[in-house]
């Protein structure tokens, strides 16, 4: 009789869990969901209300009802890329150009950026509310507002600091504007007010990254508390054996930025390199290694672009701002001109041996106006191919966009996966990107918060962002 009682008892549960269903906004189903922090992919099912991840869990499980659907045979899933360095700037001339610019994020599957600077930041923080809250089509934007650097700076819009008090004041300037992180550039700050910019930008709580002034070292940075060095310029000056007498000689003015560059290639040493990738490892502090344009810039005077597919959606302010590198680049000498495609070459090794020593790398493209032919969107997936060709695995340069991405402003509680919770930014592709990168660009579908972009959607969004 207990036996019996027990029996049905269970009949009854099971009959009323088979009747339960699940109400969401948007199923996708049957998906190989790539899971980036294992490297693991899994067939599950997506289930996502208001913007967020409700569920994930095996094909075909479960019971529900959702609004709408995605049937993803044979596709794969992950969270939405990031490009972690990008520039949204140019005067108010070109504020319809960078807007342009938000499709074409999407388009290419980038639904969050990080902006490292510029001279837009009333028409950014519009945008980045818009988008917020989804008036706006765009990737999440977080943005560093005005750079900081010295007297006479070279970019416009920076916020000059000469004294501590100007230092204060740039840091309550960027409190007031809610910036997401800092960004230091290193034209025109001393050495002293860069330390300290950095040290009393930590003292406030903020993300700070940067380019890092030649008259300093790389351990004194680090040691400031630097969070982020943009570049590999800088970690090749820490890998040299004759660090300290370069910047010594630069600061004598005996040697300039550029001169330095064959002095420190030729002084890179592995026992100096292991030192600085372990320090830069121990201090958690991520590397933006910007290859692609480093590639593009490096062949200049080489490459012709003016088919270049991507030109149609720059429009032809943007298009100007890039002829002040051109200009440079043809007129550079053989030799400056060997150097540079001889650095660039080394800058690939340089990112292949970060990654081996356990350095935290950043995919950004530092696509944006006056950088040549580095067009907004597609530049990070370029950026993806140029780690994996540099050695390193498909699975670890998707890592540098998403995964570290949310790791470095500390967004891990948002993004960054496809689990419960997490804010539904997630990309389907075609086929497999752990096989073969290229297949980043083979994009099916985009779903950003609860917008959800087809194919053909993204078609569209390219079509629309064509400047006549």
């Amino acid at each position: 009789m207990t036996r019996l009682l027990f029996l049905s008892l269970l009949l009854i549960i099971f009959s009323c869990k088979k009747e339960i269903t699940n109400n969401f906004d948007l199923a996708i189903t049957n998906a190989q969901v790539i899971h980036l922090e294992t490297g693991k992919v899994e067939n599950q099912d997506i289930f996502i209300s208001n913007g967020r991840i409700e569920a994930v869990e095996a094909a075909g499980l479960g019971q529900f009802k959702a609004n709408s659907s995605i049937d993803a045979s044979g596709k794969y899933v992950l969270p939405g890329f990031w490009d972690n360095h990008i520039h949204l700037r140019g005067g108010d001339s070109l504020v319809a150009n960078n807007k342009n610019f938000l499709k074409l994020f999407i388009a290419n599957g980038i639904t969050t950026v990080r902006d490292a600077g510029g001279d837009l930041t009333q028409s950014v923080m519009q945008w980045k509310s818009r988008i917020e809250s989804e008036d706006l089509v765009g990737p999440t934007i977080f943005t560093a507002g005005p750079k900081i650097d010295g007297p006479k700076a070279t970019w416009a819009g920076s916020l000059e600091v000469e004294t501590e008090e100007d230092i204060a004041k740039a840091l309550d300037s960027l409190e007031a504007l809610q910036v997401d992180f800092v960004k230091i550039y290193d034209s025109r700050i001393s050495p002293d007010n860069y330390i300290k910019t950095i040290k009393e930008a930590k003292k406030r709580g903020f993300t700070v990254s940067g380019h890092m002034p030649f008259t300093v070292t790389l351990d004194e940075t680090i040691n400031a508390g630097m969070d982020g060095i943009e570049h590999l310029y800088y970690i090749m000056k820490g890998s040299a054996s004759n660090e300290v007498e370069v910047t010594e000689n630069i600061n004598n003015g005996e040697m300039g930025f550029w001169d330095a560059m064959p002095a420190l290639l030729d002084a890179y040493t592995d026992s100096t390199a292991q030192n600085t990738f372990n320090k830069l490892k121990e201090n958690d502090v991520f590397v933006v290694p910007t290859l692609h344009i480093g590639n593009t810039l490096s062949y200049l005077d080489e490459v012709d672009h003016t088919s270049d597919t991507y030109l149609k959606y720059m429009g032809e302010g943007i298009v100007q701002t890039y002829q002040g590198r051109i200009r440079s680049a043809l007129n550079s000498s053989q030799k400056a001109r060997e150097n540079r495609k001889q650095m660039n070459a080394f800058f690939g090794k340089l990112v292949k041996s970060l990654n081996d020593a356990g350095v935290l790398l950043l995919a950004g493209s530092d696509s944006g106006a006056f950088n040549s032919y580095t067009y907004p969107g597609i530049s990070l997936h370029k950026e993806l191919a140029a780690m994996v060709e540099n050695g390193i695995s498909p699975l670890d340069a998707l890592r540098t966009s998403t995964v570290n991405g949310a790791k470095f402003l500390n967004q891990t509680n948002d993004y960054g996966a496809v689990s419960k919770g997490k804010v539904s930014d997630l990309v389907i592709l075609k086929a497999n990107p752990l096989e073969n990168i290229e297949n980043t660009r083979k994009i099916y579908t985009v779903i950003k918060g609860s917008q959800v972009f087809t194919e053909k959607q993204l078609q569209s969004l390219l079509n629309n962002a064509v400047i006549e």
